[in-house]
């Protein structure tokens, strides 16, 4: 992950200040950086969204192509995640990059392997046979701290935003199946986010934790617990990074933290999904590229 060197005077001045409940950039340990939202970005997906969150960029497309049904999970369609940190830190170059993809995508992969977290029932088209899948691609365009966050709002926006076609399974005399899309675009299906879980990483720094940590507060920290919340404040899964220890009590406040921080960012990211769609085609485009 992409770091930066910080002097001893520099360490010791951001964990004094968050001890005072007042980090450099003026916020409380509770608070998140101003975050742009913005869905619909890109036109050859099914859904998509780009996530601005301090400096850290995030794009998300989502391509739902037919496929089969896994064999433990006939009547399911499922979501696969892709990672690509094309960061231009160089620490993210090469090796770097990859690993620190494959980690992202098996915390969504976790994230999203709860019960009821997207109704993959409605993604069945023939059971055993026929399903969707969701190839969720995120792409890690700048690395500005806090990226597990930014990464989980972003696919829950582009979620929110995905469009699968309506299909009919059409069966002759003989009894052979046939599929038939529909060639109207507006006859699509919506998927459910209420349940879709958002990551809030909570970084110890001296004997206090914080949310959305910058670049300089994330070297100051040597542990982070990455916790999964629901819109409804339930902790779906829990993760802890970083070569530091973190005692129970402070894991018990952290969990209390990332469940009232968690429900705060719900609200909010739902609230601007809402006023997005309402305005429809009106809505002025940005475009990952603005």
């Amino acid at each position: 992950m992409a770091s930066v060197v910080l002097s001893e005077a520099e360490k010791l001045y951001i964990v004094h200040g968050v001890q005072e409940d007042l980090r450099v950039d003026g916020r409380g340990c509770e608070d998140y950086r101003c975050a742009e939202v913005e869905t619909d970005v890109v036109s050859n997906t099914s859904g998509s969204a780009r996530v601005k969150l301090g400096e850290t960029d995030i794009l998300v497309g989502i391509k739902a192509e037919m496929g089969t049904p896994k064999l433990e999970k006939p009547y399911e369609g499922y979501l696969e995640f892709f990672v690509d940190c094309s960061s231009n830190s160089p620490e993210l170059e090469g090796r770097g990059g990859e690993e620190l993809g494959t980690d992202i995508a098996n915390t969504l992969y976790r994230v999203f392997s709860c019960e009821n977290t997207v109704d993959l029932k409605s993604l069945c088209i023939n059971p055993k046979e026929h399903c969707w899948i969701l190839y969720v691609d995120v792409l890690l365009l700048e690395c500005g701290g806090n990226i597990f966050d930014a990464i989980s709002i972003a696919v829950k926006a582009a979620l929110f935003n995905t469009r699968i076609p309506k299909v009919r399974v059409l069966e002759d005399e003989e009894g052979t199946k046939e599929i038939e899309l529909s060639d109207d675009p507006y006859d699509c299906i919506r998927l459910n986010v209420d349940e879709v879980p958002c990551i809030v990483t909570l970084s110890k720094i001296g004997y206090r934790h914080v949310v959305d940590a910058t670049l300089q507060e994330e070297a100051c920290s040597l542990a982070s617990l990455l916790i999964s919340v629901t819109s409804k404040g339930a902790i779906t899964s829990m993760k802890k990074v970083g070569k530091g220890s973190l005692d129970p009590e402070s894991i018990f406040e952290m969990m209390e933290t990332g469940q009232r921080v968690g429900k705060s960012l719900h609200i909010a990211l739902q609230k601007i999904l809402d006023e997005e769609e309402s305005l429809g085609t009106s809505r002025p485009k940005v475009g990952f590229l603005g």
